[in-house]
């Protein structure tokens, strides 16, 4: 029996969801489709339609994700209260679930959208939901590294909503979500390293250690701030951009000099919490600067 207050279903099955992460990748998803078209003419008919498929299809990962991670979810503080790991919700349940919402989502953005957009969709629900949770979590202390490329597609899926095709500026947004995961995962590992080692999940800070995963947020973090200077170096974006940027950048470099300088895990947490508000600013920067050139 479970010692969990028990919620109603509704909220079992939003749970599964992941609804903050969800919110991310949605909004990285809305920027890629609004730099996509300079004058807009094709964004606003499919917004919405294209919107509803791409989050119906993170929706499906992440209630992937949640069935596969159940026995660890059980002895991570972090992941206890999920509604597997509290047997509020079954296995069978949760994969039907996933199914229904992985099938939507692709007849949605095959059937309204374009079959490139269902079609890296399903990619990537299924890079991130089986392929990096059953096997790259496991596999490699570098696991969130190779399996961060399937989290950073949101914003491509948005650009191939409203352009039909894979141009290099989507990759572009692409490239920096990719350098932007490690800094930001290693650091809720480094907090949360007891729960990892208590899972048996070779996360980087377990099995490298805490100060070498450290140098690590430093290199990728300097990595980042030249990946998020290109797009002003290609002429994608203009100088609002990068003075917004360059204001980013320092603080989250800051943090990183700080989390190997002091070597207080609460700092850790705090990068975690900016490297999400960092993202968020980035690519709104990005868009604003787009207002602002038209």
């Amino acid at each position: 029996m479970s010692n969990h207050p028990q919620q109603s279903v509704i909220w079992q099955y939003w749970e599964l969801c992941k609804p903050r992460v969800v919110a991310l990748i949605l909004f990285t998803a809305l920027v890629g489709m609004l730099l996509a078209d300079p004058a807009w003419r094709n964004v606003w008919p499919m917004l919405i339609i294209a919107m509803l498929g791409i989050a119906l299809g993170a929706a499906s990962g992440a209630a992937l994700n949640h069935l596969l991670d159940q026995r660890i979810d059980r002895q991570m503080s972090r992941t206890q209260h999920r509604p597997l790991a509290t047997g509020q919700l079954d296995s069978n349940q949760v994969l039907k679930f996933a199914i229904l919402l992985g099938s939507i989502s692709m007849l949605i953005l095959g059937l309204w959208v374009n079959p490139l957009t269902a079609l890296l969709t399903f990619l990537s629900l299924i890079g991130y939901g089986i392929i990096y949770t059953l096997f790259l979590k496991w596999a490699t202390p570098q696991n969130i590294v190779i399996g961060g490329l399937a989290g950073a597609t949101p914003p491509l899926l948005g650009w191939t909503a409203v352009s039909g095709q894979i141009e290099p500026y989507a990759l572009l947004l692409v490239l920096i979500v990719f350098v932007w995961t490690p800094p930001h995962f290693w650091a809720l590992a480094i907090y949360r390293r007891d729960d990892y080692a208590r899972a048996a999940v070779p996360m980087l800070p377990v099995t490298h250690g805490i100060p070498f995963t450290r140098w690590q947020i430093l290199f990728y973090t300097l990595l980042l701030i030249m990946a998020t200077i290109l797009p002003w170096l290609t002429g994608m974006s203009g100088l609002f951009y990068l003075g917004g940027a360059l204001v980013l950048n320092t603080a989250f470099l800051r943090y990183a000099i700080q989390l190997l300088q002091l070597q207080n895990e609460l700092i850790a947490m705090r990068l975690f919490n900016y490297s999400i508000i960092y993202l968020m600013m980035l690519f709104a920067f990005l868009l604003v600067d787009h207002y602002l050139t038209l």
